[in-house]
């Protein structure tokens, strides 16, 4: 057969681009394991080494998040000069029930609107108590619309309803209740705090969804709101596990949003909330305050009203105000109620070097070292425009996730997922001494591991021991940067 010389040419180009695409294609899919590039040599695999320790590193800079480090940590009998971070089991302080965040109902919509296996997969990642994933142990939902709402809303928005007969949480089916369902099959046993950001208009003094206080008149109908709320969930197979009365009762400016001052928090539990619990046979606990730790006035005058107080499990705080350090002496002066931190946002676009450092130093290890049995960031998820939320409520609030076609993990989700997937509920915080540079915490697992997250609060690397049963471990950290220690 005689080939044309033009044809031959082109014949040949063609064939070369071939070649060349299908290089090309090789070495795209060999840089995820796929098929290994010809011309560059196969990874070698890294073996694990031998350790007692095992450790997951989070870097400020991100080039590490939350991952599994390959190092040799051995205990031994050697001595140093470094400084040496002593974990004692021998004392034992509060029980920690669990590490996760708020499930707006924003959060809700933006998860429930991704496809099914995406969802699932997602949540999965999230909930699952098997050793991959994050394992959120801790919810907190609104009871009602939050500011992360599409709109305001009660579960019986008027008119005047004193017999309730017109309440129903119809409003949740859409997303909140499929969400929540999803999780309670991943994790049965998850903790959800449930609190109202407002009681329904009727019900308040300026029957607006913003601001106001609860009527009087109404203390005993909004009683009785709590415990059709709690019974219609269960109905769903929803366990509420703590209440509070209010978010933020002395915030009148979000919304929704209503005021509670400490005497009417305190007259509404022990003469209607208290009550009506136990006539109902209601086993959620009740916490009181749920605002900022510049005002430990507030759940102070509350536990020390006995009429109100034999009702109350414990206290709740945020931290947009006052010092993390304030929890501690609210503990020691009601030693036998709990303490509790329910919400910390993260500020959008974020600092994710500054914003980590902070809440892991304030939070996990700070509320925790003030008795706190829990830690919760704020919004689960978001959409790419800090969305949805009322008009006036948080229009600048970085979820964990934020959720468009796909999903991309922001700080808190490392910020909780540094805690949440080792320290597992009934847990208990352990004695470990504290150093400047190196902030730390540790913990007791049920099944009788020793967890401790370490800070490294300085720009440079430190070095350092972990010191137990009279043996140390020798290690490093870098500046700014988060390791949580397993053995």
């Amino acid at each position: 057969m005689i080939i044309n010389p033009i044809t031959k040419r082109i014949t040949y180009a063609i064939l070369l681009s071939a070649a060349l695409l299908l290089a090309g294609c090789k070495k795209e899919k060999g840089a995820v394991g796929s098929i290994t590039d010809p011309v560059t040599p196969p990874i070698t695999p890294v073996a694990p080494v031998k350790t007692d320790v095992t450790m997951w590193l989070t870097q400020s800079d991100q080039s590490a998040l939350l991952q599994k480090q390959n190092q040799s940590l051995i205990f031994n009998t050697g001595t140093n000069t470094n400084p040496t971070i002593e974990v004692d089991t021998t004392q034992i302080y509060q029980a920690i029930d669990g590490f996760g965040f708020t499930l707006t109902g924003g959060s809700a919509t933006v998860i429930n609107k991704l496809p099914a296996t995406q969802r699932d997969n997602l949540l999965k990642e999230l909930f699952s108590t098997d050793s991959t994933h994050i394992g959120i142990s801790y919810l907190r939902i609104s009871l009602g619309a939050s500011d992360l709402s599409a709109a305001p809303f009660t579960y019986d928005e008027g008119p005047i309803d004193a017999d309730l007969q017109n309440f129903s949480i119809d409003a949740e089916r859409a997303d909140l209740l499929p969400v929540l369902k999803s999780i309670i099959a991943l994790n049965p046993t998850i903790k959800i705090l449930a609190c109202p950001w407002t009681a329904p208009t009727w019900m308040k003094t300026n029957g607006s969804f913003k601001g106001g206080s609860l009527n009087t008149a109404y203390y005993d109908a909004y009683a009785r709101y709590f415990v059709k709320y709690i019974q219609a969930m269960k109905a769903e197979g929803i366990t509420i596990d703590a209440i509070t009365p209010q978010n933020e009762p002395l915030n009148p400016n979000n919304n929704p949003s209503l005021v509670m001052q400490a005497s009417e928090q305190a007259n509404f539990i022990k003469n209607n909330l208290g009550p009506q619990f136990k006539s109902a046979n209601i086993a959620a606990k009740i916490i009181v305050y749920d605002h900022n730790a510049d005002r430990t006035d507030y759940p102070l005058a509350i536990l020390a009203d006995n009429d109100a107080g034999k009702y109350v499990d414990g206290s709740a705080f945020h931290l947009y105000g006052g010092l993390i350090s304030a929890l501690g002496p609210v503990h020691d002066a009601f030693p036998n109620k709990n303490i509790y931190f329910t919400e910390q946002w993260v500020g959008a676009p974020g600092n994710f070097s500054s914003d980590f450092q902070w809440a892991i130093n304030n939070l996990i290890i700070g509320a925790t070292r003030n008795w706190s049995r829990n830690v919760l960031e704020w919004n689960l998820a978001t959409d790419a425009s800090y969305g949805p939320h009322t008009v006036g409520g948080c229009s600048t609030c970085q979820g964990a996730l934020t959720i468009t076609n796909g999903v991309t993990r922001n700080t808190s989700y490392y910020i909780i997922g540094q805690a949440s997937k080792f320290v597992r509920p009934g847990s208990v915080r352990i004695a470990s001494n504290n150093f400047d540079n190196l902030q730390n915490v540790a913990f007791k697992t049920p099944d009788g591991k020793k967890v401790l997250i370490v800070s490294n609060t300085t720009s440079s690397i430190q070095a350092f021991n972990i010191k137990f049963n009279g043996k140390v471990v020798s290690t490093t950290l870098a500046g700014m940067s988060v390791a949580t220690f397993i053995w």
